[in-house]
């Protein structure tokens, strides 16, 4: 049936919505109150869209059938808040695809770990020869595929702003990697807020489906039995043994499923760090749920490429090691990246707050941390943070002027960690932006 589809926001998941509905036969309008990518506007030109960019037409809005919101634009938007008080239905992007594809889905959420498992999984699935597609916060947006692809299966990172908005998404394999404190402006600060959008990851799922866990997780293990759809479920663990699942002990990575067994020497994986095994066992756990070949799955694990952005290791200055992590946006990110280094520690952190807890990093940035700069146009949540640690501390308004600052603070055998703790909206354009001009920064010393 045809319908009057409004898009807001013409980003990638926005773009990607209104090229599946124009080609769908809907009567599809656009718009963004701010500047739209000449990218994007090329695709609304080929695909005959309208739109409009800088304000919103409300008349055209609110008589919509549908609307179909990027995960960018929060609730507490004007607009959003007059489309809620009309009645008018809003959903996801993901959801908008999910609508128009039959292909089996594997979702993958987490506060931390979801690109990097999101990335090992499509690799696995990759090297098995079949049909798969890369789609969500990585890859192509997923309407935008479904829209000009025809694949069998879909690896979907999820960010909790695209599961807010779903209504009968239903992914075949479901991941909940783990749960910590983020995005606490998006949803009140309430912490349980942000727990709930995140088990909506497995709202929809039936009892064939499958649901893989971390069961380390205190905050999953808590809300599972309230929350948990009728599925399977599959736990992994570092710290306990799973009959059924997968665990990792000092030496071997171990996955049950269905009485077969996959046994593989963790010094073996390409990803290492307590973190890194955490990410490729929830990936091979999935490719077993998959059926897919022990050697295969085993070859993927061994030969996978960290993802860009990610504890990327850039390169050595004069004996002084570089270490691009710019995609740690929140405080649990950082820990890990903190607790994985061996050597004395530079941190550049800061950015845009999201409700932290910076206290959670004292006794890394004791041990192991000796000096900081803070990038960012507001420092002074950091600053407070760390005020009585007796460590040298600077604060930097651009990424140059941040790398200089640490380099100065260096001594040959030390590591400059980028590993901000905070979202990159106030200097940056995205993550990707702050990782980017961080490694031109280092060049340029």
């Amino acid at each position: 049936m045809r319908q009057k589809i409004v898009i807001l926001g013409a980003g990638e998941s926005g773009t990607g919505a209104a090229i599946l509905a124009s080609v769908q036969g809907h009567d599809v309008f656009l718009s963004d109150a701010g500047s739209i990518k000449d990218k994007y506007k090329k695709a609304f030109v080929e695909y005959n869209i309208s739109f409009e960019e800088g304000s919103h037409d409300t008349d055209r809005i609110f008589g919509a059938d549908l609307i179909i919101k990027s995960p960018g634009i929060p609730e507490k938007a004007p607009i959003v808040k007059d489309i809620r008080q009309k009645g008018i239905p809003v959903i996801s992007e993901i959801e908008f695809g999910y609508r128009y594809t039959q292909a089996k889905i594997i979702a993958i959420t987490g506060s931390n770990g979801k690109t990097t498992t999101t990335m090992l999984t499509y690799h696995i699935l990759k090297n098995a020869g079949l049909n798969v597609g890369l789609a969500g916060n990585v890859g192509k947006s997923f309407a935008w595929q479904v829209a000009t692809e025809n694949f069998d299966y879909y690896v979907i990172e999820l960010s909790s702003f695209q599961l807010d908005d779903i209504v009968e998404f239903r992914p075949y394999i479901s991941m909940l990697l783990n749960i910590t404190p983020d995005h606490l402006d998006r949803y009140e600060y309430k912490f349980e807020n942000y727990i709930r959008s995140k088990f909506r990851i497995a709202l929809n799922q039936k009892d064939n489906d499958v649901m893989i866990f971390g069961s380390d997780d205190k905050v999953i293990m808590e809300y599972l039995n309230e929350l948990a759809p009728p599925c399977i479920l599959v736990p992994f663990s570092h710290d306990q043994e799973q009959t059924i699942g997968g665990y990792i002990n000092e030496k071997e990575l171990t996955i049950n499923i269905n009485n077969n067994s996959f046994i593989m020497n963790i010094n073996e994986l390409a990803l290492q760090g307590r973190h890194n095994r955490y990410n490729s066992l929830a990936a091979g756990i999935a490719a077993n749920v998959l059926d897919i070949r022990k050697d295969i799955i085993r070859e993927s694990l061994m030969s996978f490429v960290s993802v860009e952005h990610r504890m990327e290791k850039v390169i050595k200055v004069h004996g002084i090691e570089f270490i691009n992590d710019s995609k740690a946006t929140n405080v649990n990110s950082t820990w890990y990246a903190l607790e994985s280094m061996s050597r004395p520690i530079i941190w550049i952190a800061g950015g845009v707050d999201k409700g932290n807890d910076y206290s959670e990093l004292d006794a890394l940035v004791k041990e192991k941390v000796k000096g900081m700069v803070f990038l960012g146009t507001d420092n002074s949540k950091l600053l407070s943070s760390f005020a009585s640690f007796e460590k040298p501390k600077s604060e930097a308004r651009s990424m140059k002027e941040a790398v200089k600052m640490a380099y100065k603070m260096a001594k040959p055998g030390d590591v400059i960690l980028l590993s901000p703790a905070c979202a990159s909206f106030d200097l940056f354009e995205n993550y990707e932006d702050r990782g980017i001009q961080f490694k031109k920064a280092i060049r340029d010393l």
